[in-house]
């Protein structure tokens, strides 16, 4: 599956640490991708699975940071004990050449000349419009659509520097920026110490070490997008991200006792994990629920980003944060992370106006969308997750497991419904007729 477009050759990595730590272009082979694996990915040139789609993890956070991404390779038998990755008789082993082309979805053995093209070389500041005359033609028409277009386009970033490039590229504004990916690699330590703190103390110390960590965060991001929107999105994780595998620490614990060892804090995390493990976590405590549930977590965020706000203003420069709760469903929800935070933005001084939204994400909020609007000064739309719980499917596997034979039978395919006889016309007891709306809607 061609996931997300672009040329990578590297060295074959089955590790996540040790793509980041590699220091040499790097290509990350894995079954799948999950949050952990983000510093891998951020440091490979490109990512390789033998599962999912383009709408699964690997894919959909690749896109967003401009990687080279193949998914859903499911020939490939990926060994990650071995480190090995069979196909057709094939093996290759870690340090093996790899190359990758995310605009078709081959996959090659060994290294295949790459070059950027001259419209990333433009936008990257490496040549000008009259080194190449396709580039010439690019760049006049992306000036005409500049001068007539009605709408702009805002990017998803995460840090700094893919804000900067976007930027570079033309985006109008970061229309998201999903905290949680800030809080993994080395920072996952101090979420796991907020989720399992059993008191207000251990609690309040993980959340005052993250707290100038977000700040420095979004004082660069605010600097990279300097004058221009960034939405930043509130944490929203299922927890089972950022807690350690209950098969791994069960495993772990285990084998400590059958060797007669103390397993330590091993023993201590898996209580906790087991307590609050979900069996959908997708659909557990996630957004504005973990928002609620964990005493001071919002409340921290939006300090952080209304403190990097007041001290770009102090530095002469133009922040424009905008902040948003995901997940809400209902209107009181809402109501109360918005006094929250704004509690916390009447006690800082020199700060911009920041505007306080939310994201329709789920079936109920798109529903009551109307109720919500009265205390939401903006919207965002979540199309994966208002699309997979609309249809009630995971977009992480729906693609390898029927997809294909739904659109072979043209299930997906935009279809005219057949006209209702109940609508078409109107009846003796005054309903309305088609074209009509009932009373109270609209």
């Amino acid at each position: 599956m061609p996931a997300s477009p672009g040329a990578a050759v590297g060295e074959i990595v089955f590790d996540s640490a040790r793509a980041a730590a590699a220091g040499r272009p790097v290509i990350l082979v894995r079954p799948e991708t999950n949050p952990d694996d983000l510093p891998g990915m951020i440091a490979a040139q490109g990512i390789l699975t033998s599962h999912g789609g383009k709408t699964s993890h690997a894919a959909v956070v690749a896109r967003g940071m401009g990687k080279t991404c193949v998914c859903g390779a499911e020939e490939l038998r990926i060994d990650l004990a071995a480190e090995t990755v069979t196909v057709n008789g094939t093996v290759l082993r870690a340090g093996d050449v790899l190359s990758l082309d995310g605009t078709t979805g081959r996959v090659y053995p060994g290294a295949v000349p790459v070059h950027p093209s001259p419209v990333v070389r433009y936008f990257e500041g490496e040549l000008s419009d009259g080194d190449d005359p396709l580039l010439a033609a690019v760049q006049r028409l992306m000036t005409h659509a500049d001068q007539v277009r009605r709408l702009g386009v805002h990017a998803n970033a995460d840090t700094a520097a893919d804000a900067a490039r976007a930027r570079r590229f033309g985006a109008t504004g970061i229309g998201l920026c999903r905290t949680e990916h800030m809080f993994l690699g080395e920072r996952r330590e101090l979420v796991e110490r907020l989720i399992l703190a059993e008191d207000d103390t251990e609690r309040d110390a993980a959340l005052a070490a993250l707290l100038p960590l977000q700040r420095d965060d979004f004082v660069a991001l605010f600097e990279a997008m300097d004058g221009l929107p960034v939405t930043v999105r509130l944490i929203d994780p299922p927890l089972h991200e950022f807690l350690p595998a209950l098969e791994d620490l069960t495993a772990r614990v285990a084998t400590a006792e059958a060797l007669g060892e103390d397993p330590g804090r091993d023993a201590v995390l898996l209580a906790a994990v087991r307590r609050m493990h979900e069996s959908n976590p997708m659909l557990g405590l996630r957004g504005v629920r973990l928002g609620l549930v964990v005493p001071g977590l919002f409340a921290m965020q939006v300090r952080a980003i209304a403190e990097a706000a007041a001290l770009r203003v102090a530095a002469g420069g133009d922040p424009r944060p905008e902040i948003m709760v995901p997940l809400v469903g209902a209107v009181p929800e809402l109501e109360t992370v918005r006094a929250e935070a704004e509690s916390v933005l009447r006690g800082i001084e020199g700060i911009p106006p920041i505007r306080i939204g939310t994201m329709i994400e789920v079936p109920r909020a798109a529903l009551t969308a109307g109720d919500i609007a009265q205390s939401a000064e903006f919207f965002s739309f979540g199309t994966n997750d208002l699309t997979q719980m609309t249809w009630g499917f995971s977009r992480d596997d729906v693609e390898g497991a029927f997809f294909g034979r739904y659109l072979s039978l043209g299930i997906f395919t935009c279809r005219r419904s057949r006209p209702s006889t109940a609508t078409a016309s109107a009846s003796s007891s005054g309903s309305p007729s088609s074209g009509a709306a009932p009373p109270g809607r609209t």
